[in-house]
Protein backbone atom coordinates (compact mmCIF):
# COMPACT_ATOMS: atom_id res chain seq x y z
CA UNK A 1 0.00 0.00 0.00
CA UNK A 2 1.33 3.44 -0.84
CA UNK A 3 2.17 6.21 1.69
CA UNK A 4 0.18 8.75 -0.74
CA UNK A 5 -2.51 10.99 0.74
CA UNK A 6 -5.26 11.55 -0.99
CA UNK A 7 -7.27 15.16 0.07
CA UNK A 8 -10.67 14.75 -1.90
CA UNK A 9 -12.14 17.82 -3.97
CA UNK A 10 -15.79 18.92 -2.53
CA UNK A 11 -17.41 17.01 -5.88
CA UNK A 12 -15.58 13.67 -5.04
CA UNK A 13 -17.17 13.70 -1.76
CA UNK A 14 -20.36 14.10 -2.52
CA UNK A 15 -20.00 11.70 -5.27
CA UNK A 16 -18.45 9.19 -3.09
CA UNK A 17 -21.15 9.32 -0.40
CA UNK A 18 -24.64 9.24 -3.46
CA UNK A 19 -22.96 9.07 -7.08
CA UNK A 20 -20.02 6.84 -7.67
CA UNK A 21 -20.99 6.09 -11.15
CA UNK A 22 -20.08 9.97 -11.48
CA UNK A 23 -16.34 8.67 -10.56
CA UNK A 24 -13.48 8.92 -12.65
CA UNK A 25 -11.91 5.34 -13.55
CA UNK A 26 -9.17 4.56 -10.41
CA UNK A 27 -10.76 6.81 -7.87
CA UNK A 28 -13.01 4.66 -6.51
CA UNK A 29 -10.36 2.09 -5.90
CA UNK A 30 -8.42 5.16 -4.12
CA UNK A 31 -11.45 6.16 -2.12
CA UNK A 32 -11.47 2.51 -0.95
CA UNK A 33 -8.16 3.12 1.30
CA UNK A 34 -9.86 5.58 3.55
CA UNK A 35 -7.20 5.87 5.70
CA UNK A 36 -5.39 7.99 2.81
CA UNK A 37 -8.17 9.84 2.59
CA UNK A 38 -8.31 13.52 3.47
CA UNK A 39 -11.27 16.06 3.88
CA UNK A 40 -10.95 19.53 4.50
CA UNK A 41 -13.20 21.45 6.66
CA UNK A 42 -13.54 23.87 3.65
CA UNK A 43 -14.92 21.35 1.92
CA UNK A 44 -17.91 20.13 4.52
CA UNK A 45 -18.28 24.50 5.06
CA UNK A 46 -19.21 24.56 1.11
CA UNK A 47 -21.20 22.25 1.39
CA UNK A 48 -23.37 23.45 4.45
CA UNK A 49 -23.60 26.88 2.64
CA UNK A 50 -24.65 25.26 -0.82
CA UNK A 51 -27.10 23.00 1.08
CA UNK A 52 -28.52 25.69 3.33
CA UNK A 53 -29.22 27.99 -0.13
CA UNK A 54 -30.97 25.37 -1.61
CA UNK A 55 -27.85 24.41 -4.45
CA UNK A 56 -27.11 21.12 -3.31
CA UNK A 57 -29.16 17.95 -2.02
CA UNK A 58 -27.00 16.54 0.26
CA UNK A 59 -27.45 13.61 3.06
CA UNK A 60 -28.18 15.52 6.56
CA UNK A 61 -25.77 13.13 8.27
CA UNK A 62 -22.88 13.33 5.65
CA UNK A 63 -19.95 14.20 7.77
CA UNK A 64 -20.74 11.89 10.43
CA UNK A 65 -21.30 9.32 7.40
CA UNK A 66 -17.63 10.14 6.00
CA UNK A 67 -15.97 10.33 9.76
CA UNK A 68 -17.17 6.49 10.43
CA UNK A 69 -15.75 5.64 7.39
CA UNK A 70 -12.34 6.34 8.60
CA UNK A 71 -10.82 9.57 6.48
CA UNK A 72 -9.42 12.14 8.20
CA UNK A 73 -9.91 15.58 8.42
CA UNK A 74 -7.88 18.30 7.77
CA UNK A 75 -8.39 21.43 9.70
CA UNK A 76 -7.51 25.42 8.31
CA UNK A 77 -4.16 26.31 9.72
CA UNK A 78 -1.72 29.18 9.48
CA UNK A 79 0.83 27.76 6.94
CA UNK A 80 -2.40 26.79 4.73
CA UNK A 81 -3.63 30.37 5.17
CA UNK A 82 0.11 32.07 4.10
CA UNK A 83 0.29 29.45 1.25
CA UNK A 84 -2.96 30.53 -0.05
CA UNK A 85 -1.89 34.35 -0.07
CA UNK A 86 1.52 33.74 -2.45
CA UNK A 87 -1.08 31.19 -4.62
CA UNK A 88 -1.54 32.81 -8.30
CA UNK A 89 -4.98 33.76 -9.26
CA UNK A 90 -5.22 30.76 -12.05
CA UNK A 91 -9.16 30.03 -10.09
CA UNK A 92 -11.14 32.48 -9.03
CA UNK A 93 -13.82 29.63 -6.58
CA UNK A 94 -12.17 30.61 -2.86
CA UNK A 95 -13.06 26.78 -1.48
CA UNK A 96 -11.19 25.55 -4.33
CA UNK A 97 -8.22 28.02 -3.56
CA UNK A 98 -7.57 26.81 -0.42
CA UNK A 99 -8.03 23.33 -0.86
CA UNK A 100 -5.17 23.88 -3.55
CA UNK A 101 -3.14 25.88 -0.73
CA UNK A 102 -3.74 22.80 2.18
CA UNK A 103 -2.42 20.29 -0.71
CA UNK A 104 0.13 21.80 -1.56
CA UNK A 105 1.15 22.88 2.18
CA UNK A 106 0.37 19.15 3.26
CA UNK A 107 2.26 17.20 0.15
CA UNK A 108 -1.44 15.62 -0.30
CA UNK A 109 -2.33 14.54 -3.90
CA UNK A 110 -5.79 16.03 -4.83
CA UNK A 111 -8.88 14.14 -6.13
CA UNK A 112 -10.58 16.15 -8.49
CA UNK A 113 -11.61 16.67 -12.13
CA UNK A 114 -11.58 20.34 -11.58
CA UNK A 115 -9.14 21.40 -14.93
CA UNK A 116 -8.76 24.38 -13.11
CA UNK A 117 -6.50 22.54 -10.49
CA UNK A 118 -4.05 21.60 -12.74
CA UNK A 119 -2.69 24.75 -13.24
CA UNK A 120 -1.29 24.87 -9.80
CA UNK A 121 1.57 23.35 -8.67
CA UNK A 122 0.05 20.16 -6.91
CA UNK A 123 -0.12 16.19 -7.57
CA UNK A 124 -3.56 15.65 -9.03
CA UNK A 125 -4.42 11.50 -8.88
Amino acid sequence: MSDRRYLLDTHIIIWAVDQTHKLPKGYLQLLQHEDQCVVSVISLWEIAIKKSLGKLKVRDDLAEYLFKTGVSLLHVELPHISALHDLPHHHRDPFDRMLIAQAATEKLTLLTVDRHFAMYDVTIA
